[in-house]
């Protein structure tokens, strides 16, 4: 009997050790690719309301991590925490679109010089504890570890409409490695300036 005990209780530490992996993945070279905030399934990509901290319409990216994916979640972009709420609520399938709005959940908000970004943590129907690193008035860098959802779990990505989404429905995301999104470039106006440097070279010249 202690035997067969001691062997169930190996396979669970086992377990628990690969569920709370942790893996450490580099980061794409372009400073305007949004990553993944999470690991898992792209199961909504969408214009949403969100006024909470988007402020009015926005892109909403849904990613559902089941209990086999790393449930460790990275900041998608460098950028300041100005928002950090914690909601309780229910602990429904987080697959469902009622999941993000009946769901336990916390959301980070984060100021970049392109727009606002959101990041929401959501409980599942297994998970039943969210926890959350940065502070309002952090600052982060893409690919930083900003939370964890235990046990099967849900990540919403909120962005600005005028930010270009590059994943889909039902792309896989790895968290900190997986671009879902583009930045506006800012090298339009570094042109700009170029030009009219170089303009101002060929007039004193």
């Amino acid at each position: 009997m202690w035997s067969v005990t001691a062997g169930i209780l190996s396979v669970f530490t086992l377990f628990v050790i690969w569920f709370f992996r942790d893996p450490d993945h580099p980061l794409p070279a372009d400073a305007t690719h949004v990553v993944a905030p999470g690991q898992g399934k792209v199961i909504l990509v969408g214009e949403v309301d969100e006024p909470t901290f988007m402020r009015g319409r926005c892109r909403k990216i849904s990613i559902f991590l089941s209990i086999f994916d790393v449930h460790v979640q990275r900041a998608p972009v460098t950028g300041m925490v100005e928002h950090r709420v914690y909601r309780p609520g229910t602990y429904a399938v987080a697959w469902r679109d009622k999941a993000s709005e009946d769901n336990e959940q916390a959301s980070l908000g984060f100021a970049t010089p392109s727009g606002r970004v959101l990041v929401r943590q959501i409980a599942g129907l297994v998970a039943r504890r969210i926890v959350t690193y940065p502070r309002e008035g952090e600052t982060v860098e893409r690919g930083e570890r900003i939370g964890i959802i235990r046990f099967g779990s849900r990540v919403d990505l909120f962005l600005p409409l005028d930010w270009e989404v590059t994943c889909s429905v039902g792309d896989r995301a790895v968290a900190g490695l997986t671009v879902l999104a583009r930045q506006p470039s800012s090298s339009g106006a570094e042109d700009v300036r170029h030009a009219g440097s170089e303009e101002a070279g060929s007039v004193h010249s």
